[in-house]
């Protein structure tokens, strides 16, 4: 079973909240969902889109043909008529209208007319819906209540989704790092709110007091990190969550972190730049930047997560390796890993130590190992040796943290999985769901940029026919990182820029394309 639904309207109508609560309820039914947020950099207006790809296998990506579209006003119709597929539904507002205007109550009722349209279709009992919506909305759910009541007696059932055996989990790449961050043990998260790593802020900030955390919202960017620093400086852990134009702010302190051996956690999320860009949209554009900012010579750390469970982990790591090697480490993700919601069967914390952020008692100069300003040759040196040695410890722990995973068929067996798709963060999604229609190709995902996993990107590559790169930019960064790292040039490559991520109906036929060449 899988169906493809998108509900949408203008921005202030509710449609996220919506889609949220429907596959967190197919969810609780045993079902597979992921689901993908599409939206304007607007406050009111424009078209506000969710689509909700529902299995009863894994799914990790969303498709671009509709079964079912669930509209809260006509522009939703008239953008996204032509990809219903045929034979599918439309629940627009001609059913909710009237509904809303019996109940007299707010426009934003359309929503929850739909939400009992769309179960009654299904044949998902009353009672299911009407208690989540009273676990989602509590005291103000009635009217909530009445309007899904209302909706459901609007149409007959057609098909049937029957309950399945787990309560799966329903997480966004954005709550996965901020579980990650608690995980870890953080004090302190900091952040001026930039889309889309402002989720983040917002998460932490209701869940400070049973976590025992600090959570705070200073005057920008900068101010941001050097407040994350001289938490730090303290003993505290920190991570500071921002994206492309906040991260160039910050650049400067980290290069102090790097001198001053101050463990920092940065929270990266990539957007469609350059500047503001189309700051609502997705993209892996700053990867080179996220690999060389600051200035100076220091070890640093980029960890790129490919879905909301691995966020938990990868961010847990971040932190053991910055405190333990008292360095700079950066979380890279981006809008479509931050901001889509995916399902597990399970979640998993990393089993790892945690790891004291040591108080320090350095400053932006060179020194020695009480901390005290030098300047004579001898020091300078031993300071350089001192930190660039941090590389070579870091190179050798990351390698028990598996950073890479290789997915299909081995290149071995009879050839069967004998080309490869190169690629790191969100992309894996609809990577692996394309594997099973792309005969002979395997797929594998860096997870850690910094360092880099040259003898094992090297090793898969060489035992390949044909290497193939996929990534959300115009230049195909990762594929410059590989050529430095192992000297192996990728010429093959697959990049959509558009702001929008990939879904694997594009890689399918984009690779059978470069197949055939």
């Amino acid at each position: 079973m899988e169906k493809t639904i998108l509900i949408g309207g203008a921005a202030g109508l509710g449609s996220a909240v919506t889609s949220h609560l429907i596959g967190k309820i197919l969810c609780s039914l045993g079902y597979y969902v992921f689901d993908y947020r599409d939206y304007p950099s607007l406050i009111k207006g424009g078209n506000n889109f969710n689509v909700l790809r529902i299995a009863d296998q894994p799914v990790y990506s969303h498709k671009q043909k509709y079964d079912i579209i669930l509209a809260l006003d006509q522009g939703t119709i008239n953008l996204h008529k032509k990809d219903l597929k045929k034979g599918g539904l439309i629940f627009g507002n001609k059913e909710t209208g009237p509904i809303v205007q019996k109940l007299q109550g707010p426009q934003i009722l359309a929503n929850d007319v739909l939400i009992g349209m769309f179960f009654k279709h299904f044949g998902v009992g009353l009672k299911i819906i009407l208690a989540a919506v009273e676990k989602e909305f509590g005291s103000k759910s009635d009217l909530i209540k009445k309007a899904v009541e209302e909706g459901y007696q609007l149409v007959e059932t057609k098909e049937k989704l029957k309950k399945g055996q787990l309560v799966k989990y329903f997480i966004s790449g954005n709550e996965g790092i901020s579980i990650g961050s608690i995980a870890a043990g953080m004090d302190l998260h900091l952040a001026y709110p930039m889309t889309p790593a402002s989720p983040v802020l917002t998460f932490l900030a209701k869940r400070q007091l049973e976590n025992n955390i600090l959570v705070f919202q200073p005057e920008n960017e900068i101010a941001v990190v050097n407040m994350a620093l001289g938490a730090s400086f303290t003993g505290a852990k920190v991570m500071v969550g921002t994206s492309g134009g906040g991260f160039a702010l910050m650049t400067e302190a980290i290069s102090l972190s790097g001198m001053a051996d101050l463990p920092l956690v940065i929270y990266l999320a990539q957007r469609t730049g350059p500047s503001t860009g189309v700051p609502t949209h997705t993209a892996q554009g700053d990867l080179k930047f996220a690999l060389n900012a600051g200035h100076g010579e220091f070890a640093k750390i980029v960890v790129a997560p490919g879905d909301a469970k691995e966020a938990i982990i990868r961010t847990q790591e971040a932190f053991y390796l910055s405190c333990k090697y008292r360095t700079p480490a950066i979380v890279l993700g981006d809008k479509h890993l931050g901001e889509s919601n995916y399902t597990f069967d399970e979640l998993e914390k990393s089993k790892l130590a945690a790891v004291s952020s040591p108080v320090n008692r350095a400053s932006s100069y060179e020194h020695n190992a009480l901390g005290h300003t030098v300047e004579d040759i001898a020091s300078v040196i031993k300071g350089h040796e001192r930190r660039i040695k941090k590389i070579a410890l870091v190179e050798k722990e990351f390698l028990k943290f598996n950073p890479v995973s290789v997915y299909g068929p081995p290149a071995g067996e009879a050839g069967k999985g004998s080309n490869l798709i190169i690629s790191y963060g969100s992309t894996k999604g609809a990577i692996i769901d394309a594997l099973s229609s792309l005969k002979g190709f395997r797929f594998l995902q860096i997870s850690y940029l910094k360092p880099f996993p040259k003898e094992a990107v090297r090793r898969e590559i060489k035992k390949s026919r044909k290497v193939i790169l996929i990534e959300n930019s115009a230049t195909g960064a990762l594929a410059d990182v590989i050529a430095e790292q192992t000297g192996i040039i990728i010429k093959n490559k697959i990049l959509k820029y558009d702001g929008r991520p990939f879904i694997s109906d594009d890689i399918i036929k984009n690779i059978k394309k470069v197949d055939e060449d």
